[in-house]
């Protein structure tokens, strides 16, 4: 499944939302300007779980934790974080406020990198990627915003089809692919690959501190688009 847009428009022009989206991608493309993507960029400004065990919470080592957020290692990679910030995010910062969001959003990615750190801190790879403080934005979205629904394209085999999804659906059936896929990563964390574990920490932070620093949980559940 992948969402397109939900029917939950905002009250306030979501401008931290989108500032986080402009930064993250003004970084991928300073990054696609200094050479590859598997460049030493990377291991200089990206957290090595391993060295923040063996340095602890040194200056570089704290930079790295926020760097990391706004280090994107594709095309792919950053499409796919930032189409779910741009879907879910402006919903969850009118919920909270612009401060209080932004302060939200880089909490969580703290505490998916503290999850990812504790599930394998013997790693070498470095971790990379907004989507551990999106999660902390999608968990948020589906305990502000469960009736919501989400358009989105269904693909099985050779059934595509535009479907008007719940929210719960959408975001709860995601969370559960993020920890099944993470417990079978257990044996091969150091691996490299996808960092289930920030994905699932963020959440799980989402989760618990939406609803407590919300100050605007209306929605609007709009019934249907026009459009399509």
């Amino acid at each position: 499944m992948i969402p397109l847009k939900d029917n939950n428009p905002s009250r306030r022009f979501p401008l931290v939302n989108y500032l986080l989206i402009v930064v993250n991608i003004l970084v991928y493309v300073w990054m696609a300007t200094q050479g590859s993507q598997d460049s030493s960029i990377i291991y200089k400004y990206a957290l090595i779980p391993q060295e923040l065990m063996q340095n602890g919470l040194s200056f570089m080592n704290i930079f790295r934790v926020f760097a990391s957020m706004f280090m994107h290692g594709g095309l792919l990679h950053i499409g796919g974080n930032m189409l779910y910030l741009w879907i879910f995010g402006d919903n969850v910062e009118d919920a909270m406020g612009h401060t209080v969001y932004l302060i939200f959003y880089l909490a969580g990615g703290i505490a998916a990198t503290a999850a990812q750190v504790a599930a394998d801190p013997n790693s070498n790879i470095p971790m990379l990627g907004a989507s551990g403080a999106i999660a902390a934005v999608l968990g948020a979205y589906l305990i502000l915003f469960p009736r919501s629904r989400v358009l989105t394209l269904i693909v099985l085999g050779f059934f595509i089809r535009l479907m008007l999804v719940p929210a719960v659906i959408v975001l709860g059936l995601w969370f559960i692919l993020q920890l099944f896929s993470g417990v079978l990563s257990l044996g091969a964390v150091s691996a490299g690959g996808v960092a289930f574990f920030a994905h699932i920490g963020g959440f799980v932070f989402g989760l618990l501190l939406g609803k407590l620093l919300a100050r605007n949980t209306t929605s609007y559940d709009i019934s249907s688009y026009r459009g399509f």
